[in-house]
């Protein structure tokens, strides 16, 4: 019994290999194979996700990337605006990106200070962010993924 369930199971991961490999490469406008294995290479880069919570959160949010869409519109960094609000002192917001803080502020209640505080994080992130990115070029580490560094 033991050996016909592994000889079928056997057959079953063969048949599926031979599927796989005779289905023709998907190729794009360019003739460029779709799948080329590479990280980099994907079509939802440069994201900027909401992940706030209040009114006020929404408000800086929706500054910040407007004005990062008016000012960088070709950019292909994917963020994160996230908040957690707070009793004493408003909002809590920071931006993240590779997994790493580019910015952190708190926001007071006031909703008129969230375009000017998204005014100045823009900056702030922008210069961060080519920052995180020139280090990423030239450290390079075998023990350590891209993303870690």
């Amino acid at each position: 019994m033991r050996l016909t369930c592994f000889r079928l199971g056997f057959l079953t991961l063969a048949m599926l290999g031979a599927m796989a490999a005779a289905q023709p490469p998907v190729l794009d406008q360019d003739g460029q194979k779709l799948d080329r294995g590479q990280i980099d290479n994907d079509p939802l880069r440069g994201l900027v996700i909401n992940r706030t919570i209040t009114v006020l959160g929404w408000d800086f949010y929706k500054s910040f990337s407007e004005i990062w869409q008016a000012l960088y519109p070709d950019s292909r960094d994917t963020m994160t605006v996230i908040e957690r609000p707070t009793a004493q002192f408003g909002s809590e917001i920071w931006i993240s990106y590779l997994n790493q803080t580019v910015f952190h502020t708190f926001l007071s209640p006031a909703r008129s200070h969230a375009r000017d505080e998204s005014k100045a994080a823009v900056e702030t992130v922008h210069e961060n962010i080519r920052s995180i990115d020139i280090r990423r070029q030239f450290v390079q580490d075998a023990d350590l993924g891209p993303e870690e560094m």
